[in-house]
């Protein structure tokens, strides 16, 4: 890759992470709308834009900078609420993913987890039980497009949005891949504990 490319892909990563942080964006919509504005055009390559791992690393030196004190506190709340959901949904398996696991999480994010269940249906039930007015959606498969997307029940715990992703109980198999950097795409209730645990020990 050249210098040229280099430096496009890292200023757009830095608009990118801005956006997120600012507003509240996802990766995609934000890393697409940085392009636009910065190559002036909605036509762009593939080799011109960042991947997520090179906008979340910007998206850390953001908040390091400009949200320094209460970025880390959204953090810790959102941590905190997650871990009381996964202990009322624990024999769903759950595990948490997303921001609030990478510890990028800020004022506009929710809570993600993803379930593994032997019947959709009973945790719908159980759901609906504690909040009859849940959303009921679809998200990708988190194997890839080959696989059918799967129901998301989104929902309001302790006041934080939550985005429940319900997946067979046999995909837990498939569930610890890491990343490319090694760390984990989810954990469970035991694994959140750890990784504050051990945040909170290096600071």
């Amino acid at each position: 890759m050249n210098y040229q490319i280099q430096q496009l892909r890292a200023e757009i990563a830095a608009a990118a992470a801005r956006k997120i942080a600012q507003d509240g964006a996802d990766y995609e919509t934000a890393v697409r709308k940085a392009a636009q504005r910065i190559l002036g055009t909605t036509r762009y390559t593939g080799d011109q834009l960042p991947d997520y791992a090179q906008v979340e690393e910007e998206l850390r030196q953001y908040q390091s900078i400009f949200q320094g004190d209460e970025q880390p506190e959204r953090l810790q709340q959102l941590r905190e609420v997650a871990l009381q959901l996964m202990d009322n949904l624990a024999e769903f398996h759950p595990h948490v993913t997303g921001a609030v696991l990478s510890g990028t999480a800020g004022e506009h994010d929710d809570i993600h987890l993803q379930l593994f269940v032997e019947s959709v249906k009973d945790i719908e039930i159980f759901l609906l039980n504690k909040d009859p007015n849940i959303e009921i959606s679809e998200t990708p498969h988190f194997k890839g497009a080959r696989y059918d997307p799967v129901e998301t029940i989104s929902f309001l715990f302790r006041n934080e949005g939550v985005h429940a992703q319900l997946y067979e109980l046999d995909d837990l198999r498939g569930s610890k891949k890491l990343r490319p950097d090694g760390r984990p795409y989810r954990v469970d209730a035991a694994g959140l504990r750890a990784l504050m645990d051990a945040e909170a020990t290096n600071i």
